[in-house]
Protein backbone atom coordinates (compact mmCIF):
# COMPACT_ATOMS: atom_id res chain seq x y z
CA UNK A 1 0.00 0.00 0.00
CA UNK A 2 1.27 3.42 -0.90
CA UNK A 3 0.15 6.83 0.04
CA UNK A 4 0.83 10.29 0.07
CA UNK A 5 0.08 12.41 3.48
CA UNK A 6 -0.97 16.25 3.14
CA UNK A 7 -0.06 18.74 5.29
CA UNK A 8 -3.17 19.22 7.16
CA UNK A 9 -2.44 15.55 8.96
CA UNK A 10 1.27 16.79 9.38
CA UNK A 11 3.47 16.87 13.16
CA UNK A 12 5.96 19.32 12.74
CA UNK A 13 7.78 17.40 9.82
CA UNK A 14 6.98 13.96 10.52
CA UNK A 15 3.19 12.42 9.93
CA UNK A 16 0.89 12.73 13.18
CA UNK A 17 1.93 9.23 14.89
CA UNK A 18 -1.92 7.94 15.17
CA UNK A 19 -2.13 8.49 11.46
CA UNK A 20 0.74 6.56 11.01
CA UNK A 21 0.09 3.44 13.30
CA UNK A 22 -3.97 3.91 11.16
CA UNK A 23 -1.98 3.26 7.89
CA UNK A 24 -0.16 0.30 9.22
CA UNK A 25 -3.41 -1.33 10.18
CA UNK A 26 -5.19 -0.29 7.13
CA UNK A 27 -2.43 -1.92 4.82
CA UNK A 28 -2.61 -5.17 7.25
CA UNK A 29 -6.64 -5.14 6.77
CA UNK A 30 -6.47 -4.65 2.78
CA UNK A 31 -3.72 -7.47 2.72
CA UNK A 32 -5.38 -9.87 5.20
CA UNK A 33 -9.52 -9.08 4.42
CA UNK A 34 -10.19 -12.46 5.83
CA UNK A 35 -8.12 -11.57 9.37
CA UNK A 36 -9.91 -12.19 12.60
CA UNK A 37 -11.01 -8.79 14.68
CA UNK A 38 -8.14 -7.10 15.82
CA UNK A 39 -7.07 -7.57 19.71
CA UNK A 40 -3.91 -5.70 20.29
CA UNK A 41 -1.15 -3.95 18.32
CA UNK A 42 2.36 -2.38 19.20
CA UNK A 43 3.83 0.60 16.99
CA UNK A 44 7.43 1.78 17.41
CA UNK A 45 7.80 5.34 15.57
CA UNK A 46 11.40 4.39 14.47
CA UNK A 47 12.19 7.70 12.49
CA UNK A 48 9.98 10.59 10.86
CA UNK A 49 7.59 9.56 8.25
CA UNK A 50 7.52 12.04 5.54
CA UNK A 51 7.37 11.94 1.96
CA UNK A 52 5.59 9.02 -0.23
CA UNK A 53 4.65 6.48 2.76
CA UNK A 54 4.76 2.73 1.70
CA UNK A 55 3.51 -0.12 3.71
CA UNK A 56 4.71 -3.53 3.58
CA UNK A 57 2.62 -6.69 5.85
CA UNK A 58 4.29 -9.97 6.87
CA UNK A 59 2.22 -12.75 8.13
CA UNK A 60 4.18 -13.59 11.03
CA UNK A 61 2.44 -16.76 12.14
CA UNK A 62 -1.55 -17.44 11.54
CA UNK A 63 -3.21 -20.65 13.73
CA UNK A 64 -6.75 -21.40 14.01
CA UNK A 65 -7.97 -18.50 16.16
CA UNK A 66 -4.60 -15.96 15.78
CA UNK A 67 -3.20 -14.30 13.19
CA UNK A 68 0.65 -12.29 13.70
CA UNK A 69 1.38 -9.76 11.39
CA UNK A 70 4.33 -7.51 10.94
CA UNK A 71 3.77 -4.16 9.33
CA UNK A 72 6.44 -1.52 8.31
CA UNK A 73 5.44 1.91 7.16
CA UNK A 74 8.84 3.86 5.44
CA UNK A 75 9.19 6.73 3.78
CA UNK A 76 11.98 8.91 2.47
CA UNK A 77 14.17 8.13 5.09
CA UNK A 78 13.93 4.78 5.65
CA UNK A 79 11.73 3.03 8.14
CA UNK A 80 9.28 5.26 10.10
CA UNK A 81 6.99 3.05 11.83
CA UNK A 82 7.06 -0.25 12.79
CA UNK A 83 3.99 -2.25 13.66
CA UNK A 84 3.29 -6.16 14.74
CA UNK A 85 -0.51 -6.25 15.13
CA UNK A 86 -2.76 -9.27 16.74
CA UNK A 87 -5.69 -10.84 15.30
CA UNK A 88 -7.91 -13.53 16.97
CA UNK A 89 -11.50 -15.08 16.58
CA UNK A 90 -13.98 -15.01 19.04
CA UNK A 91 -14.13 -17.61 21.26
CA UNK A 92 -17.14 -19.02 23.32
CA UNK A 93 -16.22 -18.48 26.94
CA UNK A 94 -18.09 -18.58 30.30
CA UNK A 95 -16.10 -15.88 32.14
CA UNK A 96 -16.97 -12.41 32.18
CA UNK A 97 -15.23 -9.37 33.79
CA UNK A 98 -15.45 -5.91 33.30
CA UNK A 99 -13.55 -3.60 35.51
CA UNK A 100 -13.04 -0.36 33.07
CA UNK A 101 -15.80 2.43 33.98
CA UNK A 102 -16.41 5.57 32.19
CA UNK A 103 -16.15 9.12 34.45
CA UNK A 104 -18.96 10.55 34.94
CA UNK A 105 -18.59 13.62 32.62
CA UNK A 106 -21.44 16.28 31.37
CA UNK A 107 -22.26 15.73 27.13
CA UNK A 108 -19.46 17.35 25.08
CA UNK A 109 -21.98 19.67 23.19
CA UNK A 110 -21.85 21.69 27.16
CA UNK A 111 -18.41 21.96 27.38
CA UNK A 112 -15.60 24.08 26.06
CA UNK A 113 -12.78 23.74 24.04
CA UNK A 114 -9.67 22.05 25.21
CA UNK A 115 -7.45 23.29 22.25
CA UNK A 116 -8.80 26.94 20.75
CA UNK A 117 -9.53 26.82 17.04
CA UNK A 118 -6.58 27.57 15.14
CA UNK A 119 -3.85 26.18 17.73
CA UNK A 120 -1.78 23.32 18.01
CA UNK A 121 0.06 21.36 15.55
CA UNK A 122 -1.67 20.85 12.03
CA UNK A 123 -3.35 17.27 12.40
CA UNK A 124 -5.50 18.46 15.52
CA UNK A 125 -7.74 20.65 12.97
CA UNK A 126 -9.03 17.10 12.11
CA UNK A 127 -10.33 16.69 15.50
CA UNK A 128 -13.15 18.53 18.00
CA UNK A 129 -11.88 18.70 21.49
CA UNK A 130 -13.84 19.47 24.34
CA UNK A 131 -12.16 19.78 28.27
CA UNK A 132 -13.58 17.62 31.02
CA UNK A 133 -11.31 17.63 33.61
CA UNK A 134 -7.18 17.34 34.31
CA UNK A 135 -4.58 19.73 33.16
CA UNK A 136 -4.06 21.85 29.71
CA UNK A 137 -0.74 21.52 28.05
CA UNK A 138 1.21 24.14 30.09
CA UNK A 139 -1.03 25.29 32.68
CA UNK A 140 1.06 23.79 35.88
CA UNK A 141 -1.87 21.38 36.56
CA UNK A 142 -1.86 18.02 37.09
CA UNK A 143 -0.38 15.97 34.03
CA UNK A 144 -3.63 13.51 33.11
CA UNK A 145 -6.59 14.82 30.93
CA UNK A 146 -9.70 14.28 30.30
CA UNK A 147 -11.04 15.21 26.98
CA UNK A 148 -14.31 14.28 24.54
CA UNK A 149 -12.66 13.97 21.25
CA UNK A 150 -14.31 13.09 17.66
CA UNK A 151 -13.18 13.28 14.04
CA UNK A 152 -14.56 16.56 12.50
CA UNK A 153 -15.02 13.98 9.43
CA UNK A 154 -18.39 12.04 10.20
CA UNK A 155 -17.12 9.50 7.83
CA UNK A 156 -14.63 8.59 9.95
CA UNK A 157 -16.21 5.54 11.61
CA UNK A 158 -13.82 2.57 10.63
CA UNK A 159 -11.21 1.07 13.45
CA UNK A 160 -8.43 2.35 11.77
CA UNK A 161 -10.36 5.63 12.02
CA UNK A 162 -10.67 5.16 16.10
CA UNK A 163 -6.98 4.30 16.41
CA UNK A 164 -5.81 7.66 14.17
CA UNK A 165 -8.49 9.45 16.79
CA UNK A 166 -6.47 7.51 19.95
CA UNK A 167 -3.61 9.46 19.93
CA UNK A 168 -4.83 12.77 18.93
CA UNK A 169 -4.64 14.22 22.72
CA UNK A 170 -1.46 15.42 23.31
CA UNK A 171 1.04 14.03 26.14
CA UNK A 172 -0.44 15.08 29.56
CA UNK A 173 3.68 15.25 30.59
CA UNK A 174 2.96 18.91 28.94
CA UNK A 175 0.92 20.10 31.58
CA UNK A 176 4.06 20.20 33.45
CA UNK A 177 5.89 22.29 30.88
CA UNK A 178 7.21 25.82 32.11
CA UNK A 179 8.01 26.48 28.43
CA UNK A 180 7.50 24.83 25.27
CA UNK A 181 9.79 21.78 24.55
CA UNK A 182 10.02 19.07 21.81
CA UNK A 183 8.06 15.94 23.09
CA UNK A 184 7.86 12.76 20.90
CA UNK A 185 6.09 9.73 20.84
CA UNK A 186 8.37 6.78 21.05
CA UNK A 187 5.94 3.81 21.26
CA UNK A 188 2.51 3.03 21.68
CA UNK A 189 1.39 -0.22 22.97
CA UNK A 190 -3.03 -0.76 23.44
CA UNK A 191 -5.83 -3.52 23.48
CA UNK A 192 -9.09 -3.05 21.47
CA UNK A 193 -11.71 -4.06 23.87
CA UNK A 194 -14.76 -3.39 21.85
CA UNK A 195 -15.86 -2.90 18.27
CA UNK A 196 -16.55 1.02 16.98
CA UNK A 197 -20.07 2.21 17.92
CA UNK A 198 -22.59 3.60 14.98
CA UNK A 199 -23.44 6.71 16.93
CA UNK A 200 -22.20 10.55 16.53
CA UNK A 201 -18.31 9.64 16.97
CA UNK A 202 -17.94 11.56 20.11
CA UNK A 203 -15.34 9.17 22.60
CA UNK A 204 -14.24 9.96 26.04
CA UNK A 205 -10.35 9.99 26.64
CA UNK A 206 -8.39 9.72 29.53
CA UNK A 207 -4.87 9.89 29.36
CA UNK A 208 -2.48 10.48 32.11
CA UNK A 209 1.38 10.58 32.65
CA UNK A 210 2.82 7.25 35.72
CA UNK A 211 5.93 8.54 35.22
CA UNK A 212 8.36 11.45 33.91
CA UNK A 213 12.03 11.57 34.34
CA UNK A 214 15.27 11.45 33.26
CA UNK A 215 13.71 12.71 29.64
CA UNK A 216 11.12 10.13 29.34
CA UNK A 217 7.28 9.81 30.21
CA UNK A 218 5.19 6.52 30.49
CA UNK A 219 1.70 7.23 30.64
CA UNK A 220 -1.54 5.41 30.60
CA UNK A 221 -4.87 6.06 28.20
CA UNK A 222 -8.18 5.04 27.86
CA UNK A 223 -10.77 5.63 24.88
CA UNK A 224 -14.71 5.06 25.96
CA UNK A 225 -18.06 5.00 23.18
CA UNK A 226 -20.48 7.63 24.51
CA UNK A 227 -22.40 4.97 25.91
CA UNK A 228 -19.24 4.21 28.58
CA UNK A 229 -18.13 0.86 26.68
CA UNK A 230 -14.05 0.64 26.69
CA UNK A 231 -12.74 0.85 23.43
CA UNK A 232 -9.21 0.57 23.53
CA UNK A 233 -6.89 0.12 26.65
CA UNK A 234 -3.25 1.48 25.61
CA UNK A 235 0.39 2.82 27.02
CA UNK A 236 2.88 4.86 25.34
CA UNK A 237 6.39 6.27 26.25
CA UNK A 238 7.34 9.42 25.38
CA UNK A 239 10.73 11.28 24.89
CA UNK A 240 10.77 14.58 26.81
CA UNK A 241 13.14 17.25 25.68
CA UNK A 242 13.04 19.34 28.97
Amino acid sequence: MVATVGDDWKQGRTTYGGLSAALCLEAAQRRLPEAPPLRSAQFAFVGPAAGELSASVEVLRQGKSALFANVDLSGEGGLATRGLLTFGTERVSKLYHLDLPAPDTPAPEMLELFIPEGAGPAFARQFEFRYVAGGRPLSGGPPDFLVWIRHRDPAARSLAALVALADALPPPALSVFDQFAPISTMTWSMDVLGEVPDDDGWRLMSSRAETIAHGYSAQSMTLWSRDGTPLIAARQTVAVFL
